[in-house]
C-alpha cells in the first residue's frame, strides 16, 4: 500500500487550509512515498522558492531514519555529529527539525512522509498532522 495521489492532494489542501485558518505564514507541503520519492508538492503564494528543498528534506529525513521529525530534532540537539553524518550520507537532503511527519496506515506500516515548511517548526508539524488525518491516515510527528 502507498499514499495515493488523491490522499496526497487531500493532505496538501488540508495542511494549507489549516495554516491559513491559524494565521500561519505561507506554507509549502510535500508528500513522499516510503522510498522518499515525491508524490505531490505545493507552495503557497508568498512562500520562498527554496521551500521545496526544505520540505523534502524534512520528509526525507523521516523516511530514511524511520523516525518522526520531533525525534530527529531531539537527536540533533543531543548528537550533532550524528545529524552531520546523516546529512552527508543523504546528500544534504536531510533537515533535522519538526515539520517532517511519518505517515502510517492503521496497522502501523510506514506509507511515506509529509514535510511542511514556512512557519515555526511546531506549526509546520501541526499543519502536516491535520492533512494526514484528513486523508484517513495516521500521523507520527
Amino acid at each position: 500500500m502507498t499514499i495515493t495521489i488523491a490522499q496526497a492532494r487531500t493532505i496538501i489542501a488540508t495542511a494549507l487550509a489549516n495554516g491559513d485558518e491559524a494565521g500561519m505564514k505561507p506554507l509549502s507541503v510535500v508528500v513522499v512515498d516510503a522510498g522518499g520519492h515525491t508524490i505531490a508538492f505545493e507552495r503557497e503564494d508568498g512562500a520562498a522558492p527554496g521551500r521545496y528543498a526544505l520540505a523534502h528534506g524534512k520528509a526525507n529525513g523521516c523516511i530514511m531514519l524511520g523516525l518522526p521529525g520531533s525525534a530527529i530534532h531531539a537527536r540533533a540537539e543531543s548528537q550533532a555529529y550524528f545529524v552531520q553524518a546523516m546529512n552527508g550520507l543523504y546528500g544534504g537532503d536531510f533537515v533535522p527539525v519538526k515539520g517532517g511527519v511519518l505517515v502510517r496506515d492503521a496497522g502501523g506500516t510506514v506509507l511515506g512522509a509529509v514535510g511542511v515548511t514556512g512557519d515555526t517548526s511546531d506549526n509546520d508539524a501541526l499543519a502536516a498532522c491535520a492533512g494526514i488525518e484528513a486523508a484517513g491516515l495516521v500521523a507520527e510527528s
